[in-house]
């Protein structure tokens, strides 16, 4: 069904938001499992649990709106992850394969920073102070979430030109991972 008033939208880009943090929570460990670099692990590792804290934040502004925390389908995200998952299957460099990583997951961070800027600015006309805050503050996670992507790519993406993973040194396969 279409969304009708601002109000509608408003409530279908929380739903997209739900569900896109929920398919988040899903590949993060695979992108976890999948980093060869200890920083990138970490700062994957914190960002699932930040994650799981912007859901809670989600939930409260259901509950405040007497609207079931539900999820509509985000095929938005849906299709980040899917192709970065297909970008980083079959990397073989572990140097590269982080770079693809660092690549999607800033994708991912990108998409859910437009939609939480855009879903506060919506909170904010229609009067919702308290999910215009909640909003506010995932919007800041997501923001220094990027923020630290591009730091961790910085030396990563180092690595991978200079050919610190040396042609023929064994190296572990990469897992099939989902990026978030």
């Amino acid at each position: 069904m279409k969304p009708k008033s601002l109000q509608e939208l408003y409530l279908e880009q929380l739903r997209d938001l739900y569900d896109a943090e929920q398919q988040i929570i899903k590949a993060l460990p695979e992108m976890i499992e999948a980093s060869a670099s200890e920083d990138l692990k970490e700062g994957l590792t914190e960002h699932l649990e930040v994650t799981k804290g912007q859901v809670t934040r989600l939930q409260q502004i259901f509950t405040a709106l007497g609207e079931k925390a539900k999820g509509e389908k985000c095929l938005g995200i849906e299709g980040v992850i899917d192709e970065g998952s297909n970008l980083i299957d079959g990397i073989d460099d572990p140097a590269v394969r982080d770079a693809a990583i660092i690549a999607s997951a800033q994708r991912v961070e990108h998409y859910e920073i437009a939609g939480y800027g855009t879903t506060r600015t919506f909170a904010t006309l229609l009067d919702d102070e308290g999910a215009s805050k909640l909003l506010q503050q995932t919007l800041d996670e997501e923001r220094e979430a990027d923020q630290t992507l591009t730091a961790l790519a910085e030396e990563v993406n180092v690595k991978a030109t200079k050919g610190k993973s040396v042609a023929g040194e064994k190296s572990e396969k990469p897992r099939k991972a989902r990026i978030a």
